[in-house]
């Protein structure tokens, strides 16, 4: 029972490796094959035991970046630091034991057919993970295979699909080599061969036209951003950066809020800077904090040229070509049970972390005549809120952030490589600026095409090609992987109950 547990932490543990920055997309096959192996004949107690062990493993070394921030902003002693973070990896933990325990409790019943149950048991815990407790669908297996061929499942399935294929791939595999079913063999071959098929019918394809970008990093220091003394030499920073391209770029990026005082009280420098894009014929979008009615909302706001055509709406508080950030993280943007919590430690009494939600659907941000599908730091990683947000007339995607919490840990590249999955996922190009990196710009299949370097204040400029069609995942979202999951489960079940039919039968 102890070899199994270890065995099962040290499966999950090593998952990390599959993500960015280490990028080896194909130990994730042989970890889902190897805990086949480990759990196959286990009791659904041995089997939850099983999955939380590899649960805990694969969160404590995939996120333990999250240390880094509680570490230096957080104001907690270290052993209070690790016990907060041991409790929320044993939280996440809970749902790959949940998925194990619905596979192994459903062969009380189905025999050896339950393996088909495990993509649609996994499904299950991972949706629940992604929208319980406002949601925390980090580390899908899915993001592993966004530089992989099997990437270009995406497309079509989206980040889900692919790890119901990885699943797929595995279980297969796996009875091959148990079984030596050719059926098996043969299935694995199909999956892993599809992806080149798939490729070649991509409905995403290059307009011809481009529009230039300039992406601006700030490099601000966390410690001193939200101090009120710096607010003027911080927004000074970002125009400085940005000023001698206003003239040669159609549309320049600012990172999540860059402009840290409200926009109430910026009214004035707003407008001249809006009034100096109109005249180069040039759209900023910039993070701001947007301050009204007594309540706080994370927003980007576009200034500058709207549209080539109509004329230009002129700069004012409340103007409707912003975006409010719905996904709020937790403790960072707002604290749950805060008259509980806030009085512990400063780690409950972040600076700006009493925001209001935004609406879950919201219009798209519009520069120079451009469409921008938006999304603010963490709410990159919700696939189908990016997609409900994402219209027919959405030409680019942009994600703002401020990685600065996270220093020169894995975070930042985790974070930049689910942004990448929903270009991919979508066939939109991205663009996506931060205060410290990762600030990049992505093309419509995924692919980088320039990168700014890390902790550095500089800008990026890049020509982005623009695209049209549109992507099965952009038609149906995730329901093509629950589909294939639904089938699979069905399948078992059939299988199961047949030989039970024809031994009833007069």
């Amino acid at each position: 029972m102890m070899f199994r547990r270890i065995a099962a932490f040290l499966l999950g543990a090593s998952l990390v490796l599959s993500y960015a920055p280490f990028a080896q997309a194909w130990l994730v096959i042989p970890v889902l094959i190897a805990m086949l192996a480990l759990t196959e004949s286990a009791t659904p107690a041995v089997a939850w035991r099983c999955g939380f062990y590899f649960g805990l493993g694969w969160f404590t070394t995939g996120l333990s970046w999250i240390y880094v921030s509680i570490d230096q902003f957080g104001g907690l002693p270290v052993v209070a630091s690790l016990v907060i973070l041991l409790l929320l990896f044993a939280y996440l933990a809970l749902y790959p034991a949940l998925a194990f325990w619905l596979w192994r409790m459903s062969a009380r019943w189905l025999g050896a057919f339950a393996i088909g149950i495990l993509p649609i048991a996994w499904l299950i815990a991972e949706s629940l993970r992604g929208s319980l407790l406002t949601g925390f669908p980090w580390l899908e297996l899915g993001y592993s295979q966004t530089d992989s061929w099997l990437g270009a499942y995406a497309p079509w399935l989206g980040g889900v699909g692919v790890t119901v294929i990885l699943w797929l791939i595995a279980i297969n595999a796996w009875l091959w080599y148990r079984h030596r079913y050719r059926l098996a063999a043969l299935s694995t071959c199909s999956l892993l061969i599809l992806p080149f098929i798939l490729n070649a019918l991509s409905p995403i394809q290059t307009t011809g036209d481009t529009t230039k970008v300039l992406l601006v990093q700030g490099n601000i220091e966390q410690s001193i951003k939200w101090n009120p003394d710096q607010h003027w030499q911080s927004l000074t920073t970002y125009i400085e950066l940005s000023r001698p391209y206003y003239a040669s770029h159609d549309i320049i990026v600012w990172p999540e809020s860059a402009v840290t005082m409200p926009e109430p009280y910026t009214d004035d420098v707003l407008k001249n800077i809006h009034q100096q894009l109109v005249e180069s014929r040039a759209a900023l979008i910039t993070g701001i904090i947007d301050y009204r009615g007594n309540k706080y909302y994370n927003s980007l706001i576009t200034l500058g040229l709207d549209s080539p055509v109509q004329p230009v709406e002129p700069y004012y508080h409340g103007h409707s070509n912003r975006y409010q950030k719905h996904q709020l993280l937790p403790i960072g943007e707002f604290v749950p049970f805060e008259s509980l919590l806030r009085p512990l430690a400063p780690l409950f009494d972040l600076p700006m972390s009493s925001f209001s939600r935004g609406e879950y659907q919201q219009a798209d941000l519009r520069a120079t005549g451009l469409h921008l599908s938006a999304a603010i730091c963490y709410e990159i990683a919700f696939a189908e809120q990016m997609r409900t947000n994402t219209t027919a007339n959405s030409k680019l995607l942009i994600t703002v952030s401020n990685d600065t919490w996270f220093g020169r840990s894995h975070g930042p590249a985790q974070h930049m490589q689910i942004a990448r999955m929903r270009a991919l996922e979508l066939g939109r190009p991205l663009l996506r600026a931060t205060n410290n990196g990762i600030t990049a710009v992505v093309s419509a299949h995924g692919e980088e095409l320039a990168r700014a370097p890390q902790f550095t204040t500089t800008v990026l400029s890049a020509d982005v090609p623009l695209v049209q069609g549109y992507t099965g995942f952009y038609y149906w979202g995730h329901a093509g992987a629950w589909l294939i999951a639904i089938i699979l489960a069905l399948g078992s079940i059939l299988g199961a109950l047949l030989p039970h039919f024809y031994r009833a039968s007069p």
